[in-house]
């Protein structure tokens, strides 16, 4: 292997930043998704270059990557705080990524990838509203106004379809098919899957347009703030961020135990299809999960069995 730092093949920030623009052009990550890959990949060649490691692939071995582990364990933020089991083990799942494109794509010779464990993380807890909970927070909104009957269609959208909010502010008008109660949306990974309406979510989005005065194309829009001269109404367009916010904000109205996100009625989407007996394949297909490993999170609060099992044979049932 040429060991000359500056050359471009082989210096470790050079091809970091061809495995970005890989992710981008070849894999269709999403920037978020790259922003944090570089994030935590940056964070390793700073530790290295810190460590006095030469900014070259062979640097990378069991070892470097152990000590690594090491630093992130005790590692603490501008704010004093560690990182959680999960983050450390982003670093590791994004440097085994990199490897993996320096090996298959450049033909760098390196170890492979799959000798790197990744940390033991603590099963992911999730939050989901039970019937009562979920209908406190779809009658929230005033639907007496334009931005209620927004914000009650909204609501309505994310728990039918279990779309991701950046998914949903996406959608415009022609691309939802009101009379079918189907469209597609492309997620994660540029990956296109089918989504369906509840008739209720149909109705509310239906009322919505029907108010509505203007020809933009995009679904859901703002009404405060500036005011845009803009035709195609992108300006207008609901950001992630606001829906973040108003959805929050009908959880406290509501009197939820927990604060509640976009994410929240995406996971009661999925907890309601198996609890109502869906197989867990179906529910992977319309979340757009990768993976159904991602799905099984769903398991341990949906399993109806486990239940029956206690009541029929506990002793003091």
């Amino acid at each position: 292997m040429i060991r000359n730092p500056g050359d471009t093949n082989f210096n470790l920030k050079s091809l970091a930043s061809d495995f970005y623009d890989y992710m981008i052009i070849e894999k269709s990550l999403s920037p978020l998704t790259v922003k944090e890959y570089r994030h935590y990949i940056d964070r390793f060649l700073l530790w290295l270059e810190n460590n006095k490691y030469p900014l070259l692939p062979d640097s990378i071995n069991v070892d470097t990557v152990r000590k690594f582990r090491i630093f992130l364990a005790s590692f603490r933020t501008k704010r004093g705080n560690t990182l959680n089991k999960s983050t450390q083990s982003y670093h590791v799942v994004a440097i085994r990524s990199f490897i993996r494109y320096m090996t298959v794509k450049r033909d760098i010779q390196l170890l492979n990838p799959d000798k790197i464990d990744l940390p033991k993380t603590t099963p992911r807890m999730i939050n989901f509203l039970n019937r009562d909970q979920l209908n406190r927070l779809l009658e929230s909104p005033d639907t007496t106004n334009v931005i209620g009957i927004r914000d009650r269609a909204i609501l309505e959208t994310l728990f039918s379809t279990g779309l991701r909010v950046s998914e949903l502010v996406k959608l415009n008008r022609d691309q939802v098919n009101l009379e079918r109660r189907e469209f597609a949306v492309r997620g994660k990974g540029n990956k296109v899957r089918l989504v369906f309406l509840s008739d209720t979510a149909a109705d509310w989005i239906l009322r919505y347009l029907s108010i509505r005065k203007d020809g933009y194309p995009p679904l859901f829009i703002r009404y405060g703030g500036p005011k845009s001269n803009d035709r195609s109404g992108e300006k207008l367009r609901l950001t992630a961020r606001s829906v973040e916010r108003l959805v929050n904000s009908y959880s406290k109205k509501s009197g939820l135990p927990f604060c509640v996100h976009p994410h929240t009625l995406r996971h009661s989407f999925a907890t309601d299809l198996l609890i109502h007996g869906a197989d867990l394949r179906s529910v992977q297909e319309l979340l757009g999960h990768e993976s159904i490993r991602t799905t099984q999170i769903y398991t341990h609060v949906t399993d109806s069995h486990l239940k029956e099992v206690f009541e029929k044979y506990h002793s003091r049932k």
